[in-house]
């Protein structure tokens, strides 16, 4: 025992130290004392008892294969001395981490046979979060240590819990924690102890700084959701509706746990959203419940930002799209959803963008939904700004010709980023139609939309921007109608958008409007009128120094040509189309008058020449994603390898070109391709199966009106009649 500081000085006094010594030894007195009081108490030794802390096995466990494998590795890398031995299942709310965290550690129990702890952190609950040192006593009393031995201080509590647990094999089950400061106390200090933790946060701190191995727990396929389902409802299920209930319940087990019950598939249809989802008022499983106790742990502006996203039309977000909704700059979107990332409220869904699943985004929706109702229109204000200026800078980087002067910084600015952002965005895009950004979409959009076959998005759009009188809407609207076989509907809209021109002098709109309507003749038989129109617009084109639509009408002159017979013609204009689309540098239309030439040689028996010409065209429209002109392309290829002789190989290329007709409801390159199918099979001796792509062919030109294609098509039937007669007379 140290003698008091007043004994000591007489002390030291009394044996003749001088001044400085005597300071130099009280000062040696009082950091013993100092450390003392400082250091932990020596705790108890461990006693016998054993905890078996686990709570009770998930029933129907199903799948995991790859995770459970994750967790066996983490127990059979054992490295003693270097710390424990630790995982970190994380993942969204209700995809099973406490599922399977419970379920390996009941496969493993027997590995451990100085017992398990196990402790409810309650990082993600209705109440508040364990107290690390809370949770810590729970420990060392259930390693046995009595109530007196317990420290009061956190620190003190955790070295008395290393010390308890170094040389013991035991298992520390860690659930629903929120932050690795809630944790790291918990980590034991040695090797022989294998640690699980489960959190919705990723814990990057954890992992980088404690040596936490993650194990990323994704929601169920769709093999595996079914399989759950049946195993927790019974066979009795019909395979339609537990078909449709997993599909519903996106891919999460708590959802599919509460939809075995009784009740939901008879709520399935009455119930939407997250409404089907409250397991009996139960908020352990209400899934409602359980999303919202993940948004306690966010700042507010995470939690605002979660609440946003539920107005955005689309279910990919970036972090520009991210920033225009909560109004702050870019960098900042990136900070909300990385926040949110780590939350596992959005999931990457590539290249910068992140995406929820169906049932998290209801719950985003909803939310959406109580904003006051001036913050709502402002954010999709912002948003809707953003994504039409956005979508303006990608389509004039594909297609330079249609939005020349076009300019600004973006992340678009090479033809792989604009193609990769506007497919992405298309459905949001689509969805905005429905507000007052409609005629701008019209005008930005349409040749993509075009070029990508998505007709019915196309006509979606472009029937929004009609509804305001716009001319160039109804120049976009009746393309589509023409793509789609609905000729007489196509020839009504150019005609509404060539006197809206007209009225408003728009000379450039006037042209565009006349080559439309010339195409519509030229399908319904007309060619001479076609070509007529043409000029016209040739000549507008000229006059107006407009280069690019000069040679867009020397490609439709020379098609309309072809389309009469009149080959030599048709070869002279598709030649300085090509030349002038080189020149312009529009590889995808000069693409397009090769193809042309191409089919005009086959006709002329220049197979090898037409072939080249036409391959070149099939590369320049697979490399634009030009599905129609690839469909074409196909097409083409396969009529000029029938005509060479070429039967077996033209079948793949025609068979390739009906695919993408009906994929993008092309009716004039499916009429033109059935029609060439009943050819090469006539051809290959087999006329009954020719006559049906012959009648397949009739029937749908005449639906269309398509009178180039109907009269290939009579004809064909007709030769197949009499290939049929005269085998049978054979």
């Amino acid at each position: 025992m140290l003698p008091p500081t007043d004994r000591l000085d007489v002390l030291v006094r009394l044996l003749g130290a001088a001044p400085a010594e005597q300071g130099a030894l009280a000062t040696a007195r009082d950091r013993v004392e100092e450390g003392r009081r400082q250091a932990p108490p020596v705790p108890p030794a461990p006693t016998s008892a054993v905890p078996r802390q686990l709570p009770a096995d998930v029933p129907a466990f199903t799948g995991r294969t790859a995770r459970l494998a994750d967790l066996d590795g983490v127990l059979d890398g054992n490295l003693v001395g270097t710390g424990p031995r630790a995982a970190l299942i994380a993942g969204t709310a209700g995809v099973g981490k406490t599922a399977l965290a419970v379920h390996w550690a009941h496969r493993v129990a027997a590995r451990f046979p100085d017992g398990q702890l196990y402790v409810d952190l309650r990082g993600y609950d209705p109440r508040q979060p364990v107290d690390a040192g809370d949770a810590l006593a729970g420990f060392l009393r259930g390693l046995g240590v009595p109530a007196t031995g317990i420290p009061a201080a956190t620190a003190e509590r955790a070295a008395c819990y290393r010390t308890a647990v170094a040389g013991r094999r035991l298992l520390v089950l860690l659930d629903n924690a929120s932050t690795a400061e809630q944790v790291r106390p918990l980590l034991p200090g040695t090797g022989t102890c294998v640690v699980v933790v489960t959190s919705r946060d990723a814990l990057a701190g954890l992992v980088a700084r404690d040596g936490v191995h993650p194990v990323h727990l994704g929601r169920l396929g769709r093999a595996d959701s079914l399989a759950l389902l049946r195993r927790l409802a019974g066979p009795g299920v019909p395979a339609g509706t537990a078909s449709r209930l997993a599909e519903r319940c996106a891919g999460l087990p708590l959802a599919l746990r509460v939809a075995a019950t009784p009740h939901f598939a008879a709520e399935l249809h009455d119930r939407p959203g997250l409404d089907a989802f409250d397991a009996g008022g139960d908020p352990r499983t209400a899934l409602r419940s359980v999303f919202s106790w993940s948004l306690r742990q966010l700042s507010p502006a995470g939690a605002g930002a979660f609440q946003l996203l539920g107005l955005h039309p689309g279910r990919i977000v970036d972090s520009a799209a991210a920033a225009a909704l909560a109004g702050v700059p870019p960098a900042g979107g990136r900070a909300l959803l990385d926040e949110l990332a780590r939350a596992h409220l959005v999931e990457p869904a590539g290249a910068g963008g992140y995406g929820m699943h169906d049932l998290l985004h209801a719950h985003s929706v909803d939310l959406a939904g109580q904003l006051a109702g001036d913050v709502s229109a402002a954010a999709l204000d912002r948003l809707t700004a953003h994504l039409v200026r956005t979508a303006t800078l990608a389509a004039a980087t594909l297609f330079p010709h249609d939005l020349p002067g076009v300019t600004g910084e973006s992340t678009v600015d090479t033809p792989e980023r604009a193609q990769r952002w506007l497919d992405r965005e298309r459905a949001a895009l689509v969805a905005l139609s429905g507000t007052r950004a409609a005629v701008e979409l019209s005008r930005v959009l349409w040749r993509y939309l075009e070029v990508g076959g998505h007709y019915r998005d196309a006509l979606t759009v472009h029937t929004a921007a009609a509804a305001h009188d716009d001319a160039d809407a109804h120049t976009n609207l009746g393309a589509v109608h023409w793509l789609l076989g609905e000729h007489h509907l196509a020839e009504v809209h150019f005609g509404r958008s060539l006197r809206g021109h007209r009225t408003t002098g728009d000379t450039a709109g006037e042209a565009r409007a006349t080559a439309r309507l010339a195409l519509v003749h030229e399908r319904l038989g007309d060619h001479e009128e076609a070509a007529a129109r043409l000029r016209d617009a040739l000549a507008m084109y000229q006059a107006a120094g407009d280069r690019h639509g000069e040679a867009a009408q020397l490609l439709n002159l020379g098609f309309t040509y072809h389309r009469g017979n009149d080959y030599a013609k048709a070869e002279t204009q598709l030649r300085c189309a090509a030349n002038l689309f080189a020149e312009l540098g529009d590889r995808r239309l000069e693409g397009y008058a090769l193809g042309n030439l191409g089919a005009v040689e086959s006709l002329t028996g220049r197979h090898d020449q037409a072939l080249a010409h036409l391959r070149q065209a099939l590369a320049s429209c697979v490399a634009a994603g030009d599905r129609g002109g690839e469909g074409s392309a196909h097409g083409t290829i396969g009529a000029a390898l029938h005509r060479a002789g070429r039967h077996h190989r033209a079948l793949g290329h025609l068979r390739r070109a009906l695919a993408l007709s009906r994929a993008t409801g092309e009716c004039g390159l499916e009429v033109e391709t059935l029609n060439t199918l009943g050819d090469v099979l006539l051809a290959t001796g087999r006329p009954d199966a020719a006559a049906r792509r012959f009648a397949a062919a009739r029937a749908l030109a005449e639906r269309t009106g398509d009178r180039h294609g109907l009269a290939g098509a009579l004809d064909g039937q007709e030769r197949s009649a009499g290939r049929h007669l005269s085998t049978a007379h054979r």
